[in-house]
């Protein structure tokens, strides 16, 4: 299976993917799922494929074909991203037909980038070749298994996040789902786009993999013994507040001492 997301920002766009592939439990192969095109100064484009590994393959060579022999139709003619988007859809239908057709032979891509003149963009095409964008409170597209990385991407991106954090983000929900989902697996690509840079540039890889959960971990052992928020519930859809009073959400740090209401409503939770 496959795990990649895409993520936009103003400050640019951030790239995902994982590296296993996988036709039964014994069947296990390693395959770049990340797939760059551009020409420096004037275009750059990012693709990220899941889904039927030769279609997916047969999109990528078409692609380099159509470029190579200088098209009228390329991604290195196209005047916008929109209209690439649409382009690498109608490739995706035609390398589905060739093997026949049917949910056995679809993919799924993210692509995204940014043509001169024009502002940076991510978009998801659909196996039927239609795509969608982001918008400004969903920043990222995710492709594959992504319910597992999908939390953390809710909680930390937004539009205005920096370039860093968002590969950071990204990379913990890159482990979450490799964590929960064993057809998921390194080597983890990772590519950062700056705005209006028109050229590629990768951040530092982490040293090892396995150094990312222990840094989690770690984290989230300095969290204060007796810090943690808490609401008690009394009942299922009611909480507890000042003077044993239903309907009002406590807020208050673990302390019963300090908390009158507090020492009432862990007694109340526990009947």
């Amino acid at each position: 299976m496959t795990y990649c997301v895409a993520i936009k920002l103003n400050a640019g766009l951030v790239f995902l993917s994982d590296s296993r592939t996988n036709a039964g439990v014994d069947q296990i192969s390693t395959y770049s799922k990340m797939h760059t095109f551009g020409l420096d100064g004037a275009r750059q484009f990012c693709l990220l494929t899941s889904g039927n590994l030769a279609t997916a393959q047969g999109i990528v060579a078409q692609i380099r074909h159509d470029i190579d022999h200088g098209m009228p139709i390329s991604l290195m003619t196209l005047s916008g991203m929109d209209e690439a988007a649409d382009y690498i859809g109608q490739l995706s239908i035609m390398q589905q037909k060739k093997a026949g057709g049917g949910i056995d032979f679809e993919a799924s891509v993210l692509f995204g980038g940014q043509i001169l003149g024009g502002a940076p963009d991510v978009f998801l095409i659909y196996p039927q070749g239609n795509h969608i964008a982001t918008s400004r409170t969903t920043p990222f597209l995710q492709i594959g298994e992504s319910k597992y990385g999908k939390p953390i991407l809710d909680r930390i991106l937004k539009p205005d996040t920096a370039l860093h954090t968002a590969v950071l983000c990204g990379l913990v929900s890159m482990d979450s789902t490799m964590r929960s989902n064993v057809t998921v697996g390194p080597p983890i690509e990772v590519l950062a786009y700056k705005t209006d840079s028109l050229c590629h540039a990768e951040p530092p890889r982490p040293r090892r993999r396995q150094r990312l959960p222990a840094r989690i971990e770690a984290q989230l052992g300095r969290t204060p013994e007796g810090r943690v928020p808490f609401a008690a519930a009394a009942g299922v859809g009611h909480h507890v507040g000042p003077g044993g009073r239903r309907g009002a959400r406590s807020t208050a740090t673990l302390n019963p001492a300090r908390s009158p209401h507090l020492r009432h409503a862990a007694r109340t939770s526990w009947r």
